[in-house]
């Protein structure tokens, strides 16, 4: 016996307009307050839908600020720096709010934030970039791939260190390996700004 798929529930706000009442997205009304969520793992389409709202909201005003709230495991590298770059060519800032996990690649978005903010349980993890797929293939092939992970490592641990202040060095120390930072320890190391309790 199969059972039955639901689908996500997605909640929704009513709204009274001349033509009576209708029925939004909620993700609709918090975009109409210059809010955005990165939930989930970063990949190409929700890298994409973010890009693309950032933008509305830059030609809508170019000066107004952006939240974006993070909880993320973070995700693919190059759908990561394409978020980060956009962000970095805002005129309007963009205040980053993690709640939960700010991970990986979604660690390097949050610190980039023009103001970052953490929830007193949340937590930030750095680390180098992975490896995806299998490794496998002739040795220059391989050796290729390797290379190809030193310079994608230099250029987030240069991105980590502009945002943090922290040394290169310091920043290559920490992401040997997974490192997490509580709310408060991120905020000392430089990870982030504040710790709030509301929002």
């Amino acid at each position: 016996m199969s059972e039955a798929i639901y689908p996500l529930y997605q909640p929704q706000v009513l709204q009274e307009t001349c033509e009576g009442i209708c029925r939004l997205d909620v993700r609709d009304q918090m975009l109409a307050n210059r809010e955005l969520e990165l939930c989930g793992p970063i990949d190409a389409e929700s890298a994409a839908i973010l890009i693309r709202s950032l933008l509305y909201l830059q030609r809508a005003d170019a000066v107004a600020p952006i939240k974006m709230f993070i909880n993320s495991p973070g995700g693919e590298v190059q759908s990561g720096l394409a978020l980060y770059d956009v962000m970095q060519t805002l005129s309007c800032p963009v205040t980053t709010i993690c709640l939960g996990m700010a991970a990986s690649m979604a660690a390097l978005v949050f610190v980039s934030g023009a103001r970052r903010e953490m929830l007193p349980h949340s937590r930030v993890m750095i680390h180098d970039p992975l490896i995806g797929g299998g490794l496998g293939g002739s040795a220059l092939s391989v050796k290729a791939r390797a290379d190809d992970l030193m310079r994608i490592r230099d250029i987030t641990g240069e991105v980590l260190a502009r945002h943090t202040g922290m040394t290169l060095e310091r920043v290559f120390e920490l992401t040997a390996q997974d490192t997490y930072f509580e709310a408060e320890a991120a905020v000392e190391a430089g990870l982030a700004d504040a710790v709030v309790a509301s929002l």
